[in-house]
């Protein structure tokens, strides 16, 4: 059961990785110069076929239209992903209105899951001010992020870098980007790493005789490799000499290539008909387990855990501060001592050196009515613990481990769409957690790294509350405090999250020591 409610952000951070998500103009003195070379853009559909390792998982279409006064370009992925013998479904939709400079002027994006549906959607001012409408099971945010840029769609980026510089060998620009999937910008740097030709098939036949259809013919195309870098990730492409992808690949095993849609189609259903149970390369949650030496499934037995971290830079991870320290490459975790906590404080917390963490988000909304309410109900049944953070932060780490059923869920985690949904895993559990405990005074934050569940270390994502000190607590788990096994490597929301894909495939893992509780805490 743990194991099933692991975070899958993943699926959010992929999403990002292969380009569905928007980016800012660079340099405004080409505007110009790109009006005249986007006039050679010609409209196009591709479609791509989008696989994680052997399996196919899904199919895109990615559709550029000319208009008259610029250009639109639609994206469409639909995703059937294994996660511990489920599959679950989302569909993703881009839409991006553009001018003859490749600018954005508005957009729109949405995902939907089995758990509801996330829009988010924008409009840019002349000032360069980006108009944003959130709606989350029928609630409606209006967010304004006033940047210094105006942003361009992802897939537009390798057109962008076509009709403006150039594809050259050894070249490298930097962007800022805005990511739809957690409302934040981040620095991208995008290199050309080299150039060939492919071999892409452009059209199909059906074979009467096996009802199924085969490549028919193949084109050569003049390729370029490029990467997009960010957070220590490399995620590269081949685009052609339009800027146009024809095949990319994550870090976490998803790639898409581009082909005929008969071909796409036949690729995903067959996919439908194969049994990938047994295969753990094919699992979206499986394939991310980092492996221990030793089994911690008694962590909640251990005051202090030590851990010897090899095979990946350390650097840029919040690794140190509160109850973790980081010694070298030996990270050592100490759960805290519940009854020794002292908080020093009522609530609400009285002081401004926390505003960060008692502050509403676009996807924490702790000033939202329905939040405040039903933290209310959670923590009214004594008034007198009402204005106690450890009492408070208690009932809510219960309550919430309570409230939401334990499914694996494909979604922009959100407070107002769990509190609609009552399920999800580790990322609803815990936006909901935070939202509710900042609607209360109780500063908190999200924590996200790894926990041991069922034999390995797995992506997780936990709160933190300010009690005198930052401490771990997990509603995902019933955990308060949470067991020293919870490896913190970022504190933030999906933004920063995506610093922990680095960690896949190359870290290593070795428990150099465990100290059992002296007495209970």
């Amino acid at each position: 059961m743990k194991r099933r409610v692991v975070g899958v952000s993943i699926l959010l951070i992929w999403i990002s990785m292969v380009g569905w998500q928007f980016r800012r103009e660079y340099f405004q003195p080409e505007l110009f110069r790109l009006a005249d070379a986007a006039l050679s853009l010609a409209p196009s559909v591709n479609f791509y076929t989008l696989t994680m390792g052997d399996r196919t998982v899904g199919q895109a279409t990615s559709r550029l239209d000319t208009l008259p006064d610029g250009f639109e370009l639609e994206d469409l992925m639909s995703l059937e992903l294994p996660a511990l013998g489920q599959t679950g479904t989302a569909v993703v939709r881009t839409r991006v209105k553009m001018n003859e400079s490749l600018v954005m002027e508005n957009f729109s994006f949405s995902l939907e899951s089995s758990v509801g549906r996330f829009e988010a959607s924008g409009t840019l001012d002349a000032d360069t001010t980006l108009h944003v409408t959130i709606v989350s099971a029928g609630s409606e945010q209006n967010i304004d992020f006033r940047l210094p840029q105006p942003p361009v769609f992802s897939s537009v980026l390798p057109i962008r870098v076509a009709m403006g510089e150039g594809f050259q060998v050894g070249r490298t620009s930097r962007y800022p980007v805005f990511d739809p999937t957690s409302l934040s910008t981040r620095n991208v740097e995008v290199r050309v790493l080299e150039h060939d030709t492919l071999f892409i098939t452009d059209s199909a036949s059906f074979e009467p005789s096996t009802a199924s259809w085969s490549p028919a013919r193949q084109d050569t195309v003049p390729a370029w490799k490029i990467a997009e870098v960010f957070g220590g990730i490399q995620v590269e492409s081949w685009v052609d000499e339009d800027g146009r992808v024809l095949r990319a690949s994550s870090p976490l095993g998803f790639s898409m290539e581009k082909t005929e849609y008969e071909l796409v189609r036949q690729a995903q259903e067959r996919a439908r008909l194969v049994d990938y149970s047994s295969s753990i390369d094919d699992d979206v949650i499986l394939s991310t387990a980092v492996q221990s030496n030793v089994d911690l499934s008694d962590a909640p037995e251990y005051e202090e855990l030590r851990f010897l971290l090899r095979g990946v830079d350390l650097a840029g991870f919040q690794l140190d501060g509160g109850r973790q320290t980081l010694r070298g490459d030996t990270l050592i975790v100490r759960r805290e001592r519940w009854a020794s906590l002292d908080p020093g404080y009522q609530l609400p917390y009285p002081r401004m050196d926390l505003a960060d963490a008692l502050a509403p988000e676009p996807l924490i909304q702790s000033d939202d009515p329905r939040i405040l309410e039903r933290a209310r109900q959670i923590t009214s049944s004594r008034s007198q613990w009402r204005q106690d953070p450890k009492q408070v932060a208690r009932q809510l780490t219960n309550a919430v481990y309570n409230m939401l059923d334990k499914e694996i869920t494909f979604s922009v985690p959100n407070a107002i769409q769990v509190l609609e949904t009552l399920q999800g895993d580790c990322n609803e559990h815990t936006v909901l957690y935070v939202a509710m405990a900042r609607s209360l005074g109780l500063p908190a934050r999200t924590a996200v790294g790894l926990v041991f569940v069922n034999g390995a270390f797995f992506y997780h994502a936990w709160p933190e509350v300010w009690l005198g000190e930052w401490v771990g607590v997990d509603p995902t788990f019933g955990q308060y405090p949470a067991d020293a096994s919870h490896l913190r490597f970022v504190i933030g929301g999906l933004a920063q999250q995506v610093e922990i894909v680095r960690l896949i495939g190359n870290l290593d893992i070795e428990v150099l020591d465990r100290v059992v509780v002296a007495d209970a805490p």
